[in-house]
């Protein structure tokens, strides 16, 4: 240890140390009085370079709005009574599932506990309690306690009443529905549709539940296949050719001038022809017209050309056109997808024509209206009897309590 002590005394200074204190010495001190700091920032207390942005002084990022949210029409192209119809269904949709499930039980009764099991079947959200759904409509339906202990759910008394009048009116429109299952049968590409998909769609024609039993009373217009996969198809026998003639051909012999307006497939052309508004509706009336029966076979068409285009068009029209309300959801119009020959884009294909069709609701969820069916004010011009009893129902199950004096 000894010898470097000695070192350390006997080390003389560096020459580079001596000159860096020799140029200090002669920097001259800064005035304390004319010093001006820099300007400070918030965004670091080390630093005047922006190091890492805080959450607070980022920008909000607008998030991208899924088809399950978008709205199908923007703002300024809303029909509110379309979309208030929309929202209507939404609402009572408990009412409309809970019936036809219950209709269907022995007793018309469900236990509490697995019809809480049951939200797709029933219509009520998913998550949610199904006592809560029925406490919204107590004039249609009850809970209960039975002999057994156990907690039921069925229809009221009013209710029973109510369904014995839809059975009424199904019994006196059979003979309608019967030729609505006629021509859905005449446009399909085989004239063949499965019953299933008949049955997942009847009350948007107004078919009975019991309609699969009824098809034996008509052995002349329909007969039952089963397919090798053990699915049953209902085929058509006899064609009638006063049946396939479409809404748009008889509404064509009162009103030419409507029917004309009614589509619109524009000329395609590469420059500006400088034609005036009169002019370019009379030249698109040559794409436009004549149209393609939907009661052709357009499984023979090239999916891509204008003739295809126009039967597509024609048979979503007939097929609103045989509908009670004359409007379908989505579901409704995929399920036929086949036997129409639809494509995938026939959401798009119907925005394209804004004169006939309404499209409502949001992108992932939307319903087709037939325009020229509502008046002003969002009403049916033509009211099926059926109609007239889901809006009288629908009465019932927005109140609360019956009024004084009513009797059924």
């Amino acid at each position: 240890m000894a010898w470097r002590l000695i070192l350390t005394k006997t080390r003389r200074p560096n020459s580079s140390s001596t000159k860096t204190l020799a140029f200090h010495s002669l920097v001259p001190k800064p005035d304390p009085n004319s010093y001006k700091p820099f300007p400070t920032s918030p965004f670091s207390s080390t630093s005047f370079l922006v190091t890492k942005i805080p959450k607070k002084f980022k920008k909000k990022r607008r998030k991208k709005e899924s088809p399950r949210t978008k709205l199908v029409q923007s703002e300024p192209n809303r029909i509110l009574h379309f979309e208030h119809i929309v929202e209507r269904d939404a609402f009572f949709r408990f009412v409309t599932k809970s019936k036809d499930f219950l209709y269907k039980q022995p007793e018309h009764v469900l236990r509490l506990d697995e019809a809480g099991k049951l939200h797709r079947e029933l219509g009520f959200p998913r998550g949610r309690k199904v006592a809560r759904s029925i406490e919204r409509h107590p004039l249609l339906f009850q809970a209960y306690r039975h002999t057994d202990g156990k907690m039921w759910f069925g229809f009221t008394d009013l209710m029973e009443d109510l369904l014995e009048e839809e059975r009424v009116v199904a019994d006196s429109m059979e003979a309608d529905r019967v030729n609505r299952v006629r021509k859905l049968l005449m446009m399909s590409a085989n004239k063949r549709i499965p019953l299933s998909k008949i049955y997942h769609c009847r009350s948007l024609f107004g078919i009975p539940e019991d309609f699969r039993d009824r098809v034996a009373k008509y052995p002349t217009y329909f007969r039952i296949v089963i397919e090798d996969d053990g699915k049953r198809v209902l085929e058509l026998l006899n064609w009638d050719p006063l049946l396939a003639v479409s809404a748009l051909e008889r509404e064509f012999m009162v009103d030419e001038d409507r029917v004309k307006r009614a589509f619109k497939f524009p000329v395609k052309h590469g420059k500006d022809l400088g034609l005036d508004e009169d002019d370019t509706r009379k030249l698109n009336l040559l794409n436009t017209l004549p149209l393609v029966s939907p009661y052709s076979d357009g499984s023979r068409l090239d999916s891509w050309t204008l003739e295809a285009e126009k039967y597509r068009v024609g048979i979503l029209h007939e097929f609103l056109s045989l509908t009670l309300e004359k409007r379908a959801s989505i579901h409704h119009v995929v399920e036929f997808k086949e036997e129409f020959s639809l494509t995938k884009h026939t959401y798009q294909m119907l925005l394209k024509q804004p004169r006939t069709f309404y499209l409502a609701g949001t992108e992932m969820n939307w319903a087709v209206f037939l325009k020229d069916a509502y008046d002003e004010n969002g009403i049916l011009t033509n009211k099926d009897p059926q109609v007239v009893f889901n809006e009288k129902l629908y009465k019932f199950a927005e109140k609360r309590q019956m009024e004084p004096g009513f009797s059924r």
